[in-house]
């Protein structure tokens, strides 16, 4: 899908007005934003930026002091973050929740479970069978195939990350938003990151949240720019790279919001 054929789609999400504060503070003012089904929209900013609050906004974990949300034209706002999955939306966090005692194949088969409301039985059935497989498959699709055995705690940080990919992915999600994916990661594995992001399948819309701009103009067909809390700028990621209020961002000039 192309940007313009996603603008032209009918948006899976829906931003209007969001503002978010925390006593005096503005973390979000006005944000509006449209995402189309199978587009892929970066968020850039530096840190502070308001990133991760509208993350947390549109998942859930937090309620705006004004605006809406929208996923299908369905205002979702009073929902509670527990009640998005059913959506079909998934999400990734800065910092690791993974479960550091359980295995690769476990942490995986565990989001299976909670996708379809279950609970871990010791006696496994037909249809926890089928979830573990869906666990394995997951697991191949980050490259963890030959890791499903080792305990979250002894993988690298470079295969944590592919694996917090692979439980955001493990429940089929129509909309997945991943939260500085690339923070810590080395060269090496930025580009594994990139090829596991480009490999997704179309009918997966992806929302990316970083300050590198790195993995996420590489991956982006639409970049939405961010600072202290306010859209500043969107656009396709040449002119993105090309925009000087961007590199006055960057290089910690300021600038001014009207």
């Amino acid at each position: 899908m192309t940007t313009a054929t996603a603008a032209d789609a009918a948006p899976v999400l829906r931003l209007r007005g969001l503002n978010m504060s925390f006593g005096g503070v503005h973390a979000l003012s006005g944000i509006d934003i449209d995402v189309a089904q199978g587009e892929r929209l970066v968020i850039l900013g530096p840190n502070g930026a308001g990133k991760t609050t509208l993350f947390n906004v549109v998942a859930g974990d937090l309620r705006p002091t004004a605006g809406t949300v929208e996923i299908d034209g369905l205002n979702v706002e009073e929902l509670p973050a527990r009640r998005r999955p059913q959506l079909g939306m998934s999400r990734t966090y800065q910092r690791s929740r993974l479960f550091a005692g359980l295995t690769v194949e476990e942490n995986l088969y565990l989001a299976v479970l909670g996708k379809e409301g279950r609970r871990f039985r010791l006696r496994m059935g037909r249809r926890d069978a089928a979830y573990r497989d869906r666990a394995r498959r997951a697991a191949a699709n980050v490259w963890l195939d030959g890791r499903l055995g080792t305990l979250t705690s002894d993988l690298s940080h470079g295969e944590q990350r592919q694996l917090e990919l692979g439980l955001a992915t493990v429940t089929e999600p129509r909309v997945l938003m991943l939260d500085e994916p690339a923070s810590g990661l080395s060269r090496g594995e930025r580009e594994r990151l990139t090829e596991l992001l480009l490999a997704l399948e179309r009918e997966v819309t992806l929302l990316l949240i970083d300050h590198d701009m790195d993995v996420a103009l590489r991956v982006a067909e639409r970049v939405v720019v961010m600072h202290d809390g306010v859209k500043i700028v969107e656009g396709t990621p040449d002119e993105i790279r090309a925009n000087p209020q961007v590199h006055d961002i960057y290089l910690g000039r300021g600038i001014t919001h009207e």
